[in-house]
Order: structure tokens, then sequence, then C-alpha cells
């Protein structure tokens, strides 16, 4: 069963969290190995300026907390946490339906 992670967040610097992500992402495709995301998507609200929203999926939950243990993982969230305004807040939801509409 597929699992998502939504990671509620404040930030008064979008461009740091932008360029930080990319390069985690770009160093974990680079390495190519152990658990990953399936999809990432960012929001920011549009009633709520300095609020995001990310959500990430994965295969499983079981993959998802394997991904949460990585070091490399444990070191992007610390460097994020640096960037946000506040905690952020985590929802962790497994996937009881998805539909694609393109």
């Amino acid at each position: 069963m597929a699992f998502v992670q939504i990671i509620e967040y404040r930030t008064s610097k979008p461009d740091e969290v932008a360029a930080l992500s990319e390069e985690f992402t770009k160093s974990r495709m680079a390495a190519g190995d152990g658990p990953s995301p399936t999809r990432e998507l960012t929001g920011a609200d549009r009633d709520q300026p300095g609020r995001y929203f990310a959500v990430v999926e994965f295969a499983s939950y079981e993959e998802a907390m394997e991904n949460s243990n990585r070091a490399d993982t444990s070191e992007y969230a610390a460097k994020l946490m640096e960037l946000c305004d506040g905690e952020p807040t985590f929802y962790n939801l497994d996937v009881v339906h998805s539909e694609d509409f393109s």
C-alpha cells in the first residue's frame, strides 16, 4: 500500500529551501541506493504567505521509514529545520485511493 507524508512548514526563505531540496534530490538520485520517494510536490499556500506543504509519496510505509532512518535524510531534515520559521507539522497517510486524471 502506498504511503504519503505531508509536511506543513513555514519559511521566509523559500528559495533557500528549494535549493536545498534540489541539491538533496540530485545527490540521492546520483547515489541510486536505498528507498526514496516515488513522487514529491511542494505547494505554497495562497491564503497564508510563507506557509508551505510538501507532499512526499512512497511505495510503502516501510520504505518511507527506511528512508527516514538514512543518514542523508537526517542531514537534509536538520538543514531544512534551520530554514524553517518554527517546527513543521507532519501528517502520515496510508493511501486508500489514488487516481490520475491525465
